[in-house]
């Protein structure tokens, strides 16, 4: 009897693993692109016509607001140009080809501060699950609103300088408005992505996106006022390409 259970016992055996009694792990995306073969993709963001007239937004529903700026109104930011013809504030990133990737989450947050009654940076980005830390500069009431279609909306109120606040969104969405319920003309837009390839354009209009897999790419410029652009861009191991956006009113 020994040698015939013996026997089952080892049949037993064989069988499960040839049915895969351990079942194998299924394939993950890759962590990230080899640094011996990434490309970038940068460029420039232009504004195409005359400049625009300058607008100014008033400011004096706040008294604090005035003696903090030493003016009663300050200029909108809705289309800011910088040197020659350059778009400021357009925020650009990979809107798809990078599925079959997984990126680390920063574990650093990215700040947006109150100062002077006004959001800095006007324009940013964050990654999925990465901390947004929300600072209050000024000696006076903010009250921050999120607007996002997609990920859930927040409100909150700070009334003494110093205060932060830190919310983690968790799907990606490009953009989600913020805005402060105390001052109507405090504006800020914030680009949500689970990846880390966005930049925000500033006084040269430039962007570049580094370190990129291989691959091919739909590159979106968006901003406030000018809507949306898209560029396709095919990069080889190392390649650099360059993409110019042009908007108009």
């Amino acid at each position: 009897m020994r040698p015939v259970r013996r026997l089952l016992v080892a049949t037993a055996t064989l069988l499960t693993a040839a049915c895969g009694g351990s079942p194998a792990p299924a394939p993950s995306a890759s962590a990230g692109p080899d640094p011996a073969t990434t490309a970038t993709i940068s460029g420039r963001v232009r504004f195409d016509g005359p400049a625009p007239p300058a607008e100014l937004v008033r400011i004096d529903a706040d008294k604090d607001c005035v003696t903090l700026t030493g003016s009663d109104q300050r200029p909108a930011e809705f289309i800011v140009l910088g040197e020659g013809d350059a778009l400021q504030n357009v925020f650009v990133y990979v809107k798809d080809g990078l599925e079959k990737h997984t990126f680390p989450i920063p574990s650093a947050p990215v700040v947006l501060d109150q100062q002077k009654c006004r959001y800095v940076p006007r324009v940013l980005g964050v990654r999925v699950g990465q901390p947004l830390e929300i600072l209050n500069s000024d000696p006076l009431l903010h009250n921050v609103r999120s607007e996002g279609d997609i990920n859930q909306p927040f409100n909150q109120g700070q009334p003494v300088q110093g205060m932060t606040f830190s919310h983690t969104f968790t799907t990606r969405e490009v953009m989600v408005p913020m805005k402060c319920d105390v001052h109507a003309w405090m504006n800020a837009y914030l680009g949500v992505l689970e990846h880390p390839y966005f930049a925000v354009t500033g006084e040269a209009g430039t962007f570049s996106l580094p370190n990129l897999p291989p691959g091919t790419y739909t590159i979106e410029a968006w901003h406030e006022r000018l809507g949306v652009q898209a560029s396709q861009v095919t990069v080889g191991p190392k390649e650099s390409k360059d993409v110019v956006f042009t908007f108009t009113r």
